[in-house]
């Protein structure tokens, strides 16, 4: 079972408990899903094709491509995402979660793949983008019950 899987099976009650980080790995999706989500609200984190466009604008949109499209998901380092968010964005999420620095690049880097994959089904981003956090929610809690 990969780390979203698990994190989710643990948010909806499936009896499954993030097996790393000792129950970061809910936080860590909310913040993930934030920093996909569609709004732009201007802190450092959110909105959606900040994330998106920061892969791409950083070189990685060949890693985003792979988790987008129907093929097998390449991954990204903990380094590469460190890259591409910024030392500040990490420490701030770190801080927010409690966690260090490495905990939280390490657990993104795992879940960030599978969770853009599991968003884009149809093996392309939706033409209004992924939506908001908790529509994104809701799509994966579906994908969860099949």
């Amino acid at each position: 079972m990969n780390l979203l899987q698990s994190v989710l099976g643990s948010m909806l009650g499936g009896g499954q408990q993030a097996s790393q980080g000792g129950g970061l790995g809910g936080p860590l999706l909310q913040m993930a899903m934030s920093m996909l989500a569609n709004n732009n609200s201007g802190q450092a984190g959110a909105g959606a094709g900040n994330l998106l466009d920061q892969l791409r604008g950083a070189g990685m949109g060949n890693l985003l491509d792979s988790w987008i499209g129907k093929g097998t998901n390449l991954p990204i380092s903990a380094e590469q995402l460190q890259q591409v968010l910024g030392s500040q964005q990490i420490s701030d999420i770190a801080s927010k979660l409690g966690v260090d620095t490495s905990s939280v690049t390490g657990q993104l880097s795992q879940m960030l793949p599978d969770l853009v994959d599991k968003l884009t089904p149809d093996g392309q981003l939706p033409q209004g983008g992924l939506g908001n956090a908790d529509a994104m929610m809701g799509m994966l809690q579906n994908l969860l019950k099949r």
